[in-house]
């Protein structure tokens, strides 16, 4: 049996890298031809929200704690200044603009929160309620939420405890999301852009790379 030369091992070594390159070359181009389709403010429904509306601040008087806190913002909720405490465990409350406390958000008024945020045409058409450790995927964040859906698809998330906007999702975004998790080999959290499957399909595709530009060379040269 005739001994093979180091080219032909590196082209033996080039077509079967190649078939498993030729998975995340897909995947990547696929992903990335996919999220390159609308600019990036379509994808984040900013057409979707209404502007912020101004925070009126005539007879602010901040709420007085029994402690120190890790933050104290000032926001704006159905026309009204609303104070949003962060305590140093990472719970919040709120409290009106004289500095009285506010109830965590039921249910008709995560209505209105929703619809005062939503810009488009379509109508609300369920609620749900979310706790912190049960948030949907497209939340992207630990905090206790209402989920209001509109007929379009869009996502509104208001926080349960303190009734500000922590999320508008549109159906465009939640497929560019899912295109980003392939994209990153990561389609169930969709965030871990560093991971071994990823290391090793991109170090596969980079060898197979080199290997098939070594031997496009070597044909050139062969050739002439």
């Amino acid at each position: 049996m005739a001994r093979r030369t180091p080219m032909q091992r590196f082209a033996r070594w080039h077509i079967w890298l190649g078939w498993l390159a030729a998975i995340p070359l897909i995947l990547w181009t696929l992903s990335g031809l996919f999220m390159t389709l609308r600019p990036i403010e379509d994808v984040r429904g900013e057409q979707l929200r209404r502007p912020a509306a101004l925070i009126p601040t005539a007879n602010l008087t901040a709420p007085r704690l029994p402690g120190p806190v890790k933050r104290l913002t000032l926001t704006e909720q159905k026309g009204a200044a609303v104070w949003v405490v962060t305590d140093n465990a990472g719970n919040q409350a709120r409290y009106a603009a004289d500095g009285m406390p506010i109830p965590p958000v039921g249910e008709a008024e995560a209505r209105e929160l929703a619809r005062a945020t939503f810009a488009g045409d379509a109508a609300l058409v369920s609620l749900q309620r979310f706790g912190a450790d049960a948030a949907p995927l497209d939340l992207r964040r630990e905090r206790p939420s209402w989920q209001a859906a509109f007929a379009d698809g869009t996502h509104v998330y208001i926080d349960a405890d303190t009734g500000e906007v922590l999320a508008l999702r549109s159906k465009w975004w939640r497929a560019y999301d899912f295109m980003w998790g392939l994209h990153i080999m990561d389609p169930l959290g969709r965030e871990n852009a560093s991971h071994p499957l990823l290391w090793l399909f991109s170090v596969i595709a980079l060898v197979s790379s080199v290997l098939g530009t070594t031997l496009l060379f070597r044909r050139r040269r062969t050739a002439r």
